[in-house]
């Protein structure tokens, strides 16, 4: 099942009827239509992000990527060894 979607919803975006910037439904939502269980549609999410498909909106949900491929991991902000000393420090004085 998580293949299915995965590939009717990479469909989608690939024939454009999925553009940039379109939030999808929640996985719940989507699992409720879809008669699915939540897992179900949070792994093909999930496989999408990490092809560089979907993005994560926060608390807004998932949207279509504007880019093309690539890979969740490459998007993620790296933090220099620097900052990340001075938040373990922050955090132990708390």
């Amino acid at each position: 099942m998580t293949r299915q979607i995965r590939e009717q919803l990479n469909d989608l975006i690939e024939r454009g009827e999925l553009i940039a910037g379109t939030l999808l439904p929640s996985e719940r939502e989507l699992a409720n239509t879809l008669n699915v269980a939540r897992n179900v549609v949070r792994g093909a999410y999930e496989q999408l992000m990490d092809a560089g498909r979907l993005t994560s909106e926060g608390r807004k949900g998932r949207s279509v990527s504007s880019g093309r491929g690539g890979s969740r991991g490459g998007t993620k902000k790296r933090s220099s060894g620097k900052s990340s000393k001075t938040s373990k420090s922050k955090a132990r004085k708390k």
